[in-house]
């Protein structure tokens, strides 16, 4: 699917997107966005950029366990960050999370912006993804953080078997009715298994100039927390 068409999907399904994601993930999304909140690391007060922010599920995480912390939440579709504002007054965050509508691969901020940077469920839908992470190589502060969060298939047998029955049969028709298309999830399923590897996708991010690479499995590897650091100390 090319990038006009998943902008199109994501403005088609903002309105119920986080209801759809709570009940087709078993409500395992809300925990998954608090392990990688929970992931960052950096001391006292620092800028963080959410790429692919959505309706910013990812950038109030952030804040809540990171209260000097300030979020840049950064996304194509204006009907998600439309609800992402919504949630963010909500919260009474407004002070600390900024939502604006923008490109990944090009990105408007100076070299060195962010102290770290984090992605989820979002990096599988850009398709120039290599210049993408150049791009989150270039906005970070040297001695700065990446963590891409992506959807995987578990390594155990019986478990990666009913997890492909679930995902490839199940999801994509119940995800389709709820949100009242015939193809939103249908995508979701082609595009995870259009996805590299775990341990590709991990040298991609090192080809993009990362090092400290690891791999952090969330509910046996169905999502997987992928994290770099770009290489020197602020």
């Amino acid at each position: 699917m090319k990038d006009y068409q998943v902008k199109r999907m994501f403005e088609t399904i903002a309105f119920s997107y986080d209801f759809q994601n709570s009940f087709l993930s078993l409500r395992r999304d809300s925990y998954w966005r608090r392990a990688m909140a929970q992931c960052l690391k950096f001391p006292g007060e620092a800028l963080v950029l959410d790429m692919a922010t959505g309706t910013a599920e990812v950038a109030v995480e952030i804040c809540k366990y990171h209260p000097q912390a300030k979020v840049v939440g950064v996304d194509f579709s204006p009907k998600m960050l439309k609800m992402g504002r919504r949630k963010v007054r909500s919260g009474r965050l407004d002070s600390r999370i900024h939502l604006s509508l923008g490109d990944g691969r090009q990105l408007p901020m100076k070299d060195g912006y962010f102290d770290a940077a984090t992605i989820a469920f979002g990096i599988r839908n850009i398709e120039e993804r290599e210049q993408a992470l150049a791009e989150f190589h270039r906005v970070l502060k040297p001695g700065g953080q990446l963590l891409v969060m992506e959807f995987d298939i578990p390594d155990d047998l019986v478990l990666g078997t009913m997890y492909r029955l679930y995902f490839d049969f199940i999801m994509p028709p119940l995800g389709n009715l709820l949100s009242r298309t015939n193809y939103a999830y249908s995508y979701l399923a082609d595009s995870v298994h259009g996805f590299p590897t775990a341990n590709d996708f991990l040298e991609e991010i090192g080809r993009a100039g990362f090092t400290s690479l690891g791999i952090k499995k969330l509910t046996y590897g169905i999502a997987k927390i992928f994290r770099g650091v770009k290489k020197g100390t602020t």
